[in-house]
């Protein structure tokens, strides 16, 4: 699959890439996507959930009222989860949520959804950029000029641009990533895919290890 090569001012360089077929133009595999997409999902979550059970509850550990004779249901403790103020039933406890999934399932998960994107055209090649000082407003005039102010972009470097990382930081539709952080979700997530010239060898070394 051949790609024009833009520059940030949105035009055409006259020059094309090569996508790879075996990252960019496979069949989709929708199992392997919903995995990694799941683990990853999963793996935001902090997992800091509690409640008091009986034996953390504070309160007396009087017998509250005799065992027989009075008609209803004995009871032991005021701790007990049946009365207000009680401990809670079986109450969350902290946990992990994460969960283990093998390296060639998740390389053909992010392959599968750059396949996605590709077929839907929404990747977009770009000759590698720098700005001088980090400056939000020069990464809004990149956004611009590729048409993006609108929608929510990817953009993947080879290594991490700090610059351009920290120009972007502020803008909540776009999101500046290096290859190594490359995952489905955000794949998937974002309207466009923006993927510059010189990090395409670093995302074919990656997912065909």
């Amino acid at each position: 699959m051949e790609v024009a090569v833009l520059d940030i001012t949105g035009k055409d360089t006259g020059r094309k890439v090569e996508l790879s077929n075996d990252v960019f133009g496979i069949a989709p595999n929708d199992h392997a996507i919903y995995l990694d997409v799941k683990q990853f999902l999963a793996n935001q979550r902090q997992g800091t959930h509690k409640s008091k059970e009986k034996s953390e509850v504070a309160g007396s550990t009087r017998k509250i009222k005799k065992q027989k004779g009075t008609g209803t249901a004995r009871a032991g403790s005021i701790k007990s989860g049946v009365f207000r103020g009680g401990g809670r039933f079986f109450g969350p406890r902290p946990r992990s949520y994460s969960f283990k999934l093998n390296k060639g399932l998740k390389r053909l998960a992010r392959k599968s959804a750059l396949s996605i994107q590709a077929n839907q055209h929404n990747l977009v090649v770009i000759e590698d950029f720098n700005f001088e000082s980090p400056k939000t407003k020069n990464f809004i005039d990149v956004l611009k000029a590729l048409e993006l102010d609108t929608k929510k972009s990817l953009f993947v470097f080879g290594e991490m641009n700090e610059n351009v990382y920290l120009s972007s930081r502020n803008l909540k539709s776009s999101k500046v990533i290096s290859t190594s952080e490359l995952n489905t979700y955000g794949i998937l997530n974002a309207n466009k895919v923006v993927i510059t010239e010189g990090s395409l060898e670093a995302i074919h070394t990656n997912l065909n290890k």
